[in-house]
């Protein structure tokens, strides 16, 4: 009991149609650190439960603050994750040594919203299991493999998804960050079209580092697990590091 008390908390939240599931491959990578992943409302364990952002955050929350007193919990959110663990951070300040999003710099005031508009609108006349084949076999052409590719869940996991979307919408920007009294570390693949506003992310934050992987695409945490978790590790590192560092890209 000692040796998990001196451990940080990683909270990990996965993104839309995934669940706690996404993070299993990370469990090798990050040795000394509690992983707590989570299944937000709609997903996974939550099939069923209707996704709204007041539930989602207070899922992380029970992860977050059930830790106890004393102990350094960093929240780490991939996609609608991320943009979930900013508003928890926001919501909620003085429970967390830091915050990392994973692909969630995207404004969804911008236009890139009627993108997601159009396909949820498109996705009922598609049909859920058709759908997913088609973005399963997408995700694995983009490198998902192993664990991960199995874990690629079916047409059950799309129910949540107009829900989870205007959440976002309505619910999530930068602005949000500028609520957030920790540091923030913002990852994103060089490919990924979600990073088109991390610098207006990053300028919200109190302090930020901003840090680019290359050749990676939106499905970062599945296709380059060794660079992301190297980061997570150092983010739940105490003491001097990515704290100290000023807004970068590497």
């Amino acid at each position: 009991m000692d040796d998990i008390l001196a451990q940080p908390r990683l909270v990990l939240v996965h993104g839309t149609r995934m669940d706690a599931r996404q993070w299993e491959p990370y469990r090798r990578l990050l040795p000394g650190v509690e992983m707590v992943p989570v299944d937000l409302p709609g997903h996974g364990s939550r099939l069923g439960e209707r996704f709204t952002t007041d539930a989602a955050v207070a899922v992380i929350a029970e992860a977050v603050e059930g830790a106890g007193p004393g102990r350094r919990v960093v929240l780490a959110g991939h996609s609608l994750g991320g943009y979930m663990a900013t508003v928890y951070a926001a919501r909620r300040p003085g429970h967390l040594a830091r915050l990392v999003l994973v692909g969630a710099t995207a404004d969804p005031a911008s236009r890139l919203s009627g993108l997601y508009r159009g396909f949820a609108r498109v996705l009922p006349r598609v049909g859920a299991e058709r759908m997913a084949r088609a973005v399963n076999r997408l995700m694995r052409w983009l490198g998902a493999r192993g664990e991960t590719a199995a874990s690629l869940p079916g047409g059950e996991a799309y129910a949540a998804l107009p829900d989870a979307w205007q959440a976002v919408m309505d619910d999530c920007g930068p602005q949000l960050l500028g609520e957030v009294d920790c540091p923030v570390l913002i990852v994103n693949g060089g490919l990924d079209q979600m990073r088109v506003h991390q610098q207006r992310y990053a300028s919200a934050a109190r302090e930020a580092r901003v840090v680019t992987v290359p050749h990676a695409t939106h499905l970062l945490p599945l296709t380059h697990p060794e660079e992301l978790a190297a980061l997570l590790l150092e983010a739940t590192a105490p003491g001097p590091g990515p704290d100290t560092l000023p807004t970068m890209e590497r």
